[in-house]
């Protein structure tokens, strides 16, 4: 197997809404992004699918050395040999790959975020800087571009936080910042049971705000310029925000049911976006 189709394969196998995005692109552009997301996806399951902390941070610092391998024309791992072939077209900072390592790590130190910019450098790292090194391989010409790449990345992960919130209290995490919860009266235990209350809801009533601002700052901030080669992204953001409209129109039921699109309707959704970015 080739590393470009160990990356293509490692994408579609994840069933995540960015792949639909992927599909529209020119075969360049579609290979460089899907080694780039293969890496996310390599780097998080390195945390998510080990039981050990110890095991996950070995494994993360392999990963740490493999990126710097790769920058030295060493790469071992197919993901890195698929990113390695794209480097001469695209810019990707070594920093930047490491530093989505960096918030990978987060999880292995942090099951609780006291405030919101705790967990606002966490969004940075593990979405933002993959937004602004996708905005990287869609191309641009206008440097505000990569503020709205920024803040479309942390849309995205507030989305999937809201999302998430019942199944990664199942894990013993909550991404909700505890100085949120103290403010809305919500009890972390009734989390972790996933006991719905009227607390709750207002509180995720607040978190939904938050991230539709994060999509509204950011499709603002988008110059009309680099509009066309955004428009992965574009089909991205109409994907999430239709998932946190059917989480609104669902009450916010994140505790107990977990809300996804079917596959036919994120490809109308890309393929509408598309037509009209």
């Amino acid at each position: 197997m080739s590393p470009d189709e160990y990356c293509r394969r490692k994408a579609a196998a994840s069933g995540s809404s960015f792949y639909y995005g992927f599909r529209f692109l020119d075969a360049p552009r579609r290979r460089a992004i899907m080694a780039l997301y293969a890496f996310c996806r390599e780097v998080d399951d390195a945390v998510d699918e080990c039981s050990d902390a110890g095991v996950a941070a070995m494994k993360l610092a392999w990963w740490r050395s493999e990126v710097a391998a790769m920058y030295d024309g060493r790469p071992t791992h197919p993901v890195t040999q698929a990113l390695t072939a794209v480097l001469p077209e695209v810019n990707l900072p070594a920093e930047q790959l490491q530093e989505i390592i960096d918030g990978m790590a987060m999880d292995l130190r942090l099951t609780r975020y006291p405030d919101f910019r705790t967990l606002n450098l966490y969004c940075y790292r593990v979405a933002s800087v993959v937004g602004l090194l996708a905005a990287e391989i869609f191309g641009y010409t206008d440097r505000r571009t990569q503020k709205y790449a920024h803040d479309l990345g942390l849309a995205f992960q507030l989305t999937n936080i809201i999302r998430d919130v019942g199944e990664d209290a199942r894990r013993g995490r909550i991404y909700l910042p505890q100085d949120e919860l103290a403010r809305f009266g919500v009890r972390e235990a009734d989390i972790l049971a996933s006991r719905p209350t009227p607390e709750f809801t207002a509180l995720m009533a607040f978190q939904v705000r938050r991230a539709l601002d994060a999509y509204d700052r950011a499709l603002g901030e988008l110059p009309a310029v680099d509009r066309k080669t955004q428009r992965p992204g574009l089909m991205m953001a109409a994907i999430y925000r239709a998932l946190l409209d059917e989480i609104v129109e669902d009450g916010c039921r994140v505790l107990t049911h977990r809300i996804s699109l079917p596959p036919a309707r994120k490809l109308w959704l890309a393929a509408k976006a598309w037509l009209h970015g």
